[in-house]
C-alpha cells in the first residue's frame, strides 16, 4: 500500500514540476509544513502536560513528595535509553545549534527520525520534571518536517532551507500560539540573510500552525492584564535591562563550563545518575524548577507572589516579603544550573523556555524588591514580562523575537516601548562581551557558522580539504632515473611530480622543466642521477585536516599555487591547488546567492 502511495505521489510530483513553478509550489508546501508542524506542536504540549499531570495528580502516596527526587532521573534515563536503543547508530542532537549547522554545512538536511524523536524524548524529559523548555525540540521537529518534505519533492538548497525555516517557525508558533514571533524567530536565528519573498511561506506556515495548535490545544501560555506603562518607571526598565544583560553573560559562560565538564564524562549512564540525582535535589528544594516553570510565572502575573514558595521546605516563610525576593533570586541561579544539567546529561529540551522563566523571575525580584523599600511603586507584572523579553534577547541574541513573542503570548502590546528598550539594551550588553549567541558560539569556534561579517572566511570554512584534493599526479620512486619514466613524464599534463618512498612517505617534488631538460639531452651530467638526487623539498606541506583558511594563508605567504598534502604520518595524499579552491569558492558563492534570492 505504501509503495503504491509513494508511486502516486511521485507521479504527481513529476506532473507538478512540469506545470507549477517551484516559487508557486513553495506556498502550497509551506501550508503543508505549517499544518504538520502545528499538529506536532499540539502533540508535544499535550503529551508533556499529560505526563506531568499524571505524575503530580494521579500518583497517590504518602511519600509522593520524595518521588520528585526520582522523577527527573527517570525522565532523563528513559530519554537516553530511547536514543541508544531506538535510534541506535542514527545521529541525535538537541537544541537550535544543530539546525543552524545543518543549514551551514549539511545542505539543510536533517534526519527524518527527528520529526518524532524530538517530541518523544522532550516530552519524557520535561514531563518527568526535567528543567528545560519544549520550544527547541518542537523547532527541531518542525525543521525536520520542512527539510524532509522539501527533499522529497526534489527542491534545491535554497528552497529546502526556506522550508526548514518554515518548519521551525511553525513549531514555535504552535508551541506559543504566536505566529508573528515564530516567523521572526526563523528569520532572526535561522535566516539572517533573507529576502522579502521568504516572508510569505514563513507567514503561511506560522499562521497555519498557530490555527491548528489552537484548535487542538487551546490553553493560553500566559495571561496578563495591562493597559499601559508608567513613564516614570523608564529609568527602572533601563536598570532591569542592565541587570539581565549581565546575567545573560553569566549564563552563556556557565553553559560553556557545563559542556566542558560533561564532555569529560564518556559513560552516558554515569551522566544520567549524577545529573538525575542532582536535579532531583534541586527540584526538591526549589519546586519551581520542575518542568518548564511557566506555572510560577503565571502565579506572579496573577499577583500570587507567596506561591513561589509553595511545596518548598521554606513554605512557612511565604508571608515574609524579603524572604520571597531572596528565594526568587536563588531560584534564578538554581534554574540556570538545573536547565544546563538537564540538557547536558542526555535529556532533551532547550534554553528557550528557561530563558523566559529566569528573565521573568529576575524582573519580579527586581520590581517587587524595590516596592518593598517603599521608595517606588512599580507594576510587578509589567516588569516580569519585560524581564522575560530581555533574557530571551540577551541569551539568544534575538531582540525582535523577544519583543513579539512576549507581546503575543501575554497580550502585552501596550508594553511595546518598554519591551523594545529592555531587549535592545540586554542584547547590546551581551553582544559587547559575547560576539556569538549561546546557539552559535560552538559553531563559530569550529568554523562551521555562516557569517555576515566575514564572507571570505565563512566560505573558506565551508570547504573540506579532502573534497578538493587532487591526486592524478605521476608518482616517481627515489631510485629511478628520468629515462626509466620518460614516457609518463613527457605525456603528463602536470608540471610537478611527487617523489614518494615505497612506504608512502613523501621525499619531495621535481618540476617537469628539470626532467625535460635531462630527457632532451640539455643536461647531460644529470641523466644518470636518481630521483633521490634530483628531488627538491617543497616550500611547505599541508596536513589533511588543516583548515582551508590556514591553507590559503600558507599559499599566499609562500607565493605558491600548489602544495603537497600529507596525512599525520607524513604519507603522500595528493596536492591542493588555488585553482581548486577558487572553483569551489565560486560554486559556494553561487549557492549562497541562490539561497538569498
Amino acid at each position: 500500500m505504501f509503495r503504491r502511495l509513494y508511486q502516486q505521489i511521485d507521479r504527481l510530483n513529476k506532473w507538478r514540476i512540469k506545470k507549477i513553478s517551484n516559487r508557486n509550489f513553495l506556498i502550497v508546501v509551506a501550508l503543508i509544513v505549517g499544518l504538520i508542524g502545528g499538529l506536532a506542536a499540539a502533540l508535544l504540549k499535550g503529551l508533556t502536560h499529560s505526563i506531568a499531570a499524571f505524575l503530580q495528580n494521579d500518583v497517590q502516596s504518602q511519600y509522593k513528595v520524595y518521588f520528585y527526587l526520582l522523577f527527573p532521573l527517570f525522565g532523563i534515563l528513559l530519554s537516553v535509553i530511547y536514543v541508544r536503543r531506538v535510534i541506535g547508530k542514527g545521529k541525535f542532537e538537541h537544541g537550535i545549534t544543530p539546525i543552524i549547522y545543518a543549514i551551514s554545512r549539511q545542505s539543510s538536511k536533517i534526519e527524518s527520525h527527528n520529526i518524532y524523536s524530538q517530541i518523544i524524548t522532550s516530552a519524557i524529559t520535561v514531563g518527568f520534571g526535567g528543567s528545560a523548555g519544549l520550544e527547541a525540540p518542537i523547532a527541531y521537529s518542525g525543521s525536520a518536517i520542512g527539510s524532509n518534505i522539501g527533499r522529497f519533492f526534489g527542491l534545491n538548497y535554497r528552497e529546502v532551507t526556506l522550508l526548514l525555516a518554515c518548519g521551525a517557525a511553525a513549531g514555535i508558533s504552535g508551541a506559543f500560539n504566536s505566529p508573528v514571533a515564530g516567523m521572526i524567530f526563523a528569520i532572526e536565528i535561522l535566516l539572517p540573510e533573507f529576502s522579502i519573498p521568504a516572508f510569505i511561506p514563513l507567514l503561511i506556515s506560522a499562521a497555519t500552525a498557530s490555527v491548528i495548535s489552537r484548535l487542538i490545544y487551546s490553553e493560553q501560555l500566559f495571561h496578563l492584564v495591562t493597559d499601559s506603562w508608567e513613564f516614570e518607571a523608564l529609568f527602572f526598565y533601563l536598570l532591569l535591562a542592565i541587570v539581565i544583560g549581565g546575567f545573560s553573560i553569566y549564563f552563556a559562560r556557565l553553559s560553556t563550563w557545563f559542556k566542558r565538564i560533561y564532555s569529560g564524562i564518556s559513560n552516558p549512564y554515569r551522566k544520567v545518575w549524577f545529573s538525575g540525582i542532582s536535579l532531583g535535589i534541586l527540584i526538591f528544594v526549589f519546586p519551581a524548577l520542575y518542568g518548564e516553570g511557566y506555572m510560577t510565572i503565571q502565579q506572579i502575573l496573577n499577583g500570587r507572589y507567596p506561591e513561589i514558595l509553595t511545596n518548598s521546605i521554606f513554605a512557612s516563610y511565604n508571608h515574609v516579603g524579603w524572604f520571597v525576593v531572596i528565594f526568587t533570586i536563588v531560584t534564578v541561579f538554581a534554574k540556570s544550573f538545573a536547565s544546563l544539567i538537564t540538557l547536558n546529561s542526555g535529556g532533551n529540551g532547550g534554553v528557550f523556555g528557561p530563558s523566559l522563566v529566569m528573565g521573568g523571575l529576575i524582573g519580579f525580584a527586581f520590581s517587587y524588591g524595590l516596592n518593598l523599600t517603599g521608595l517606588v511603586e512599580l507594576n510587578v507584572a509589567n516588569f516580569t514580562v519585560a524581564g522575560m523579553a530581555a533574557a530571551l534577547s540577551g541569551i539568544m541574541h534575538a531582540p525582535l523575537t523577544g519583543i513579539f513573542l512576549i507581546a503575543e503570548i501575554t497580550g502585552g502590546y501596550a508594553l511595546m516601548v518598554p519591551l523594545m528598550i529592555v531587549t535592545a539594551i540586554a542584547y547590546f550588553i551581551n553582544r559587547a562581551v559575547q560576539k556569538h549567541s549561546i546557539y552559535t558560539k560552538v559553531l563559530a569556534e569550529s568554523g562551521d557558522l555562516l557569517s555576515l561579517e566575514d564572507k571570505d572566511r565563512t566560505v573558506l570554512s565551508m570547504m573540506k580539504l579532502r573534497h578538493l584534493l587532487e591526486n592524478n599526479f605521476t608518482i616517481l620512486r627515489p631510485e629511478e632515473v628520468p629515462k626509466d619514466r620518460s614516457h609518463e613524464i613527457i605525456h603528463s599534463k602536470r608540471n610537478i611530480f611527487p617523489v614518494v618512498e615505497e612506504n608512502g612517505i613523501l621525499l619531495g617534488i621535481i618540476y617537469s622543466e628539470q626532467l625535460l631538460e635531462i630527457l632532451l639531452g640539455e643536461n647531460e651530467e644529470s641523466k644518470d642521477r636518481t630521483m633521490r638526487e634530483l628531488v627538491q623539498k617543497p616550500v611547505d606541506t599541508i596536513l589533511m585536516e588543516t583548515n582551508m583558511e590556514i591553507v590559503m594563508q600558507k599559499m599566499n605567504r609562500e607565493d605558491v599555487w600548489i602544495l603537497p598534502v600529507l596525512d599525520e604520518k607524513g604519507n603522500y595524499m595528493g596536492f591542493i591547488s588555488k585553482s581548486a579552491v577558487f572553483n569551489k569558492y565560486r560554486a559556494l558563492l553561487m549557492r549562497q546567492a541562490s539561497y538569498l534570492n
